[in-house]
């Protein structure tokens, strides 16, 4: 083989690799704990007219990776997520066992929703690429 042809392998072998342990390694988090935070004065801020959304629009979840949403209300005031009202300093743990897309009532939102998506668990390599891939980009 050529030297170009050893320079493309030595190059290509440590990317192989990498692939291959996101594609097999199993995956493991500390904690199937999503948490999510109002921080204090998000009602003050929202009085004042600006309209930030503190929490995401939509919020991905995996079965049993990180299937169970904690929010914290770290606010001064109550805060309303689906048919809870999180008084302050309070949390609320909401856990998934179906995969499926939920439309919640949510103060914290400008548009008064959030939606949580409850996926399948990766279990094919190119599966657990993709989910490797996509949580990469997020954090």
């Amino acid at each position: 083989m050529s030297r170009r042809g050893w320079w493309w392998w030595a190059a290509l072998t440590p990317l192989l690799a990498v692939v291959a342990w996101a594609g097999f390694a199993p995956i493991k988090l500390p904690s199937r704990e999503a948490l999510f935070e109002i921080p204090h004065g998000t009602y003050a801020r929202r009085m004042s007219g600006d309209l930030v959304d503190i929490l995401p629009s939509s919020i991905t979840l995996t079965l049993g990776l990180n299937d169970v949403l904690l929010l914290r209300n770290l606010d001064e005031v109550p805060q309303q997520f689906g048919p809870t009202i999180m008084m302050p300093g309070q949390s609320f743990r909401l856990p998934f066992e179906v995969a499926s897309e939920n439309r919640f009532d949510c103060t914290a939102h400008s548009s008064g929703q959030m939606i949580v998506i409850v996926e399948e668990k990766p279990v094919w390599p190119w599966q657990k690429i993709r989910w490797r891939l996509r949580h990469w980009q997020n954090s």
